[in-house]
């Protein structure tokens, strides 16, 4: 599991870059995998959603261009990340740790995490604390990085590996960051194990969809 105090350092340190070397690194496909959450969570009708581990807001502010009518709560538990959503235009934020969020049971009935869970300290507790935020019947959308499968897969980890943290290196000047991502990504439970996942810690039901051809994984539980 990953390292809860290293990471928030390495996200403070990225945090006036982020936004920027995302683009560059996914080749602006990045923006399209928000597209498909937030066209989603459109056709639910939602009320009111929670996005954790938020960074930089990029995930809610689709959303709450997709949605006008929900109410957002994005939380973060490093406040420079944060502060840059603030500026964007995402005007109800908060730092709270998805370990301990500071909500009551059922106060949401959706619940949101991009490319966050991956960095948590402990997945199964994490999963837990979202579940327990979650009105009945409410659902959490969890989207994230994953490794291919077919002839793709040993490209994209040499990618992954050799060449990603070089050019997130030169954009950021923390190389390290991103020599840590890699790692936590062959960590991270994938397709069918991180639904079982999700089945084990407070949800009925778990799907997965991929995305550009395996390289992103879009994850949907209903409490």
């Amino acid at each position: 599991m990953p390292d809860a105090v290293y990471v928030k350092n390495a996200f403070a340190r990225i945090a006036d870059r982020y936004v920027m070397a995302n683009h560059v690194m996914s080749g602006g496909m990045d923006i399209w995998w928000r597209k498909r959450v937030a066209w989603k969570i459109h056709s639910w009708n939602a009320r009111k959603m929670l996005d954790v581990a938020s960074g930089t807001g990029d995930l809610a502010l689709e959303i709450q261009d997709a949605c006008p009518s929900l109410s957002i709560l994005a939380t973060d538990f490093c406040a420079e990340m944060l502060a840059h959503a603030s500026a964007r235009g995402l005007p109800h934020t908060m730092v709270a740790d998805a370990l301990n969020l500071p909500f009551i049971d059922a106060d949401f009935d959706v619940v949101t995490v991009a490319f966050g869970l991956r960095n948590m300290a402990d997945y199964p507790a994490a999963l837990g604390e979202m579940a327990r935020v979650l009105e009945p019947g409410g659902r959490l959308v969890v989207l994230d990085f994953s490794l291919p499968q077919g002839w793709l897969r040993a490209p994209y980890r040499w990618y992954l590996h050799h060449v990603l943290p070089k050019i997130a290196g030169y954009l950021t000047q923390q190389k390290d960051a991103y020599e840590y991502l890699g790692a936590s990504i062959e960590q991270f439970p994938q397709g069918e194990a991180m639904c079982q996942l999700m089945r084990e810690n407070g949800f009925s039901h778990a799907d997965v969809e991929q995305l550009t051809c395996g390289v992103v994984s879009l994850y949907v539980a209903t409490k």
